[in-house]
């Protein structure tokens, strides 16, 4: 028996589950980042959006090819990409929301990209040593998302009545959703307790720390916690998962295991 299919053999549920969430949220923020492809307010914003979303679907192929190898059914990244259902994805609820405006888009990429740099800057030391160097390559990325969005959340909040009017308006949106990084699950349990990553909920104070001074400079006020927590991470997501999804899977759907 191989050495990989010894690990395929030996991997928990939750190790591939841990993984394969990962690679849904790089995934699915990859598809809504892409949409701005040609519609950006100037030309070299154009190009770094695109740029953005290929880092994410790169991240994404990497991270499903795993998890397709550690499930060990046979299933490549193709196949978990485009012949999962909604229930099937484990993609947090805010990768998956429509992008509605520029403030909103470079809002959800500053706070989950600032998630995700901690999360990589963990997994580098992961017991899963493929899983670390993923890690390694996807970290340079991750910062270079953080600094351009924030850089950029900063120039709206700070600008014009209007641009800060809409910058709030993001950040009221999307606030509530941002809570479900931090909800404990049995994959993550699992995960830890193999070495494999972090417990999510241990990066919610080093999030909050990098996040809030960056609203603050932005002069955006931080939103009244509720009770509302989005389940995506758990398969019960939104109602624009659906229609992501028909948009991304339409054509493997109409031609299964096309080739090109």
């Amino acid at each position: 028996m191989t050495e990989m299919a010894q690990q395929t053999t030996a991997t928990s549920p939750g190790h591939v589950e841990y993984v394969m969430r990962m690679g849904d949220n790089a995934l699915i923020l990859g598809q809504r980042t892409a949409e701005w492809c040609g519609h950006s307010p100037v030309l070299e914003e154009d190009m770094a959006l695109a740029n953005m979303a290929l880092d994410l679907i790169g991240q994404a192929r990497m991270l499903l090819t795993h998890a397709g190898r550690l499930e060990g059914r046979g299933r490549d990244e193709d196949a978990l990409a485009f012949q999962r259902n909604e229930p099937a994805f484990r993609n947090l609820t805010l990768c998956e929301l429509p992008n509605e405006d520029f403030a909103r888009t470079m809002l959800r990429i500053a706070l989950f990209s600032r998630f995700q740099l901690l999360l990589w800057e963990r997994l580098l030391s992961s017991t899963d040593s493929e899983l670390a160097a993923i890690a390694a390559k996807s970290i340079k990325e991750a910062r270079y998302h953080a600094q351009h969005s924030g850089d950029w959340v900063v120039r709206l909040g700070d600008g014009t009545e209007e641009s800060h009017r809409r910058a709030q308006a993001a950040l009221d949106y999307l606030w509530p959703y941002t809570a479900e990084f931090f909800i404990p699950s049995a994959a993550d349990e699992a995960a830890a307790e193999a070495g494999v990553g972090p417990l999510w909920s241990t990066l919610e104070a080093d999030w909050e720390a990098a996040v809030r001074p960056l609203l603050e400079e932005a002069m955006l006020s931080l939103p009244a916690p509720v009770p509302f927590r989005s389940q995506g991470k758990f398969g019960r997501h939104s109602e624009h998962m659906g229609h992501l999804l028909a948009e991304m899977q339409y054509l493997q759907r109409i031609h299964p295991g096309a080739r090109w």
